[in-house]
């Protein structure tokens, strides 16, 4: 991840990045990091928590460079909620969740479903649940739970899928999707 100050911005091209308001997907591309190339080199991340009331929506690259305090932002914005433990989240797993968000070409932020878990959450989830990965990505700050209402879960989880960049898990019954940056696979119905 390169590291990015505010010296090394120029005028011009914040005031480009920040005039956009969308970034148009390129589907010649198969990867997520594709989908977003071409795109007035920005990349924008848009979520909410519903059990922390938190919101962001903020451009997290420009020029080819991550922008090191809005991954910041992003990583405590996806800590687990349960015990407040922050993980660096993997930039490939965020790129996939932008290319996925604009492909399907909403404006309505995800709703972060759970991002990072620490293992004390990972482990009293599975106690609950059959459907917990014992090595979930989600401990290695690779994945992410979301739901939108604006769209479907098949919605959702084909705009993934295109993105060609990672895991992609359907919970129609729990009405959202996972998306993480590891091996290409699909799950769920």
């Amino acid at each position: 991840m390169a590291d990015m100050t505010s010296s090394s911005f120029t005028r011009r091209g914040v005031l480009g990045a920040f005039a956009a308001t969308t970034i148009a997907a390129a589907p010649t591309f198969s990867n997520a990091a594709g989908f977003l190339r071409g795109s007035g080199d920005i990349r924008r991340i848009r979520m909410f928590s519903g059990r922390t009331g938190e919101r962001i929506d903020m451009i997290y690259w420009i020029e080819g460079h991550y922008i090191a305090d809005a991954i910041k932002e992003v990583n405590y914005f996806m800590r687990d909620w349960r015990t407040n433990d922050v993980k660096k989240i993997d930039t490939r797993t965020i790129d996939i969740l932008a290319a996925a968000h604009n492909l399907m070409d909403v404006t309505e932020p995800y709703m972060l479903i759970s991002g990072y878990r620490s293992p004390k959450t990972n482990a009293m989830l599975r106690s609950r649940s059959g459907g917990v990965a014992k090595n979930s990505r989600h401990l290695r700050g690779q994945a992410a739970d979301l739901r939108l209402s604006s769209r479907s879960v098949s919605q959702m989880a084909r705009a993934a899928q295109s993105c060609n960049g990672g895991g992609v898990g359907r919970y129609t019954k729990s009405n959202f999707v996972h998306m993480d940056c590891g091996p290409v696979r699909t799950w769920g119905r």
